[in-house]
């Protein structure tokens, strides 16, 4: 299975990090060894002084597809859930400005926890899903799909012109404003409505 994920997908979020919002979707990959799951801790890499937390909701493919039109994309996927893009912001700085890729900020070990996942029939709405995270205690992300510079189905039928999608394979849509520093003793809780999707610790 492979992780895409969509970068600049909030207004918010651009401007808080001085980003143009960009004219087609903005996509980059995750290999399998970034995954972290079932709450296990995250433990801060020795490579970055700057290590922010990216909340995201994340869709689960499947079915095979390539070359998916938007009208059908709703068919691909029965469950989102909700994931954190760990990002080394010093070293992505760094890279951005020499013009470089930036997959070693974005795409190291354990840089995508992936949450649990609810159907979508649980939800009336894919295009209006509230979801935050919370930091000790303290909300310090808040987000609704309906914010998104480019929809769910339009980042698959954008990916899909490139990538053949895989049953398994995750989507990561973007976060919203509010991203920031984590450190040791950190507690992260995400949200989708009022259901806990993850719980864990940084260490």
């Amino acid at each position: 299975m492979k992780i895409l994920a969509i970068g600049q997908n909030y207004v918010e979020h651009n401007k808080e990090l001085n980003q143009a919002h960009p004219e087609e979707p903005v996509v980059f990959m995750k290999p399998d060894t970034a995954i972290l799951r079932k709450n296990r801790p995250f433990y801060i890499p020795d490579f970055s002084n700057d290590l922010h937390h990216e909340v995201e909701l994340i869709v689960k493919i499947n079915r095979l597809g390539k070359n998916i039109a938007k009208k059908f994309a709703h068919r691909y996927y029965a469950e989102i859930g909700l994931g954190v893009d760990f990002t080394a912001r010093d070293i992505q700085q760094k890279l951005k400005e020499k013009g470089y890729p930036w997959e070693i900020s974005k795409a190291f070990d354990n840089a995508a926890v992936i949450g649990d996942f609810m159907s979508v029939t649980e939800i009336k709405d894919v295009q209006n899903i509230d979801f935050r995270l919370d930091v000790n205690g303290k909300t310090v992300q808040k987000g609704n799909s309906k914010d998104m510079i480019f929809s769910i189905d339009e980042f698959i039928a954008y990916a899909s012109r490139f990538f053949t999608f895989k049953i398994g394979d995750i989507l990561f849509t973007g976060t919203p404003s509010g991203v920031g520093p984590v450190k040791i003793g950190d507690r992260l809780e995400g949200y989708i409505f009022d259901r806990k999707m993850f719980d864990f610790k940084i260490k």
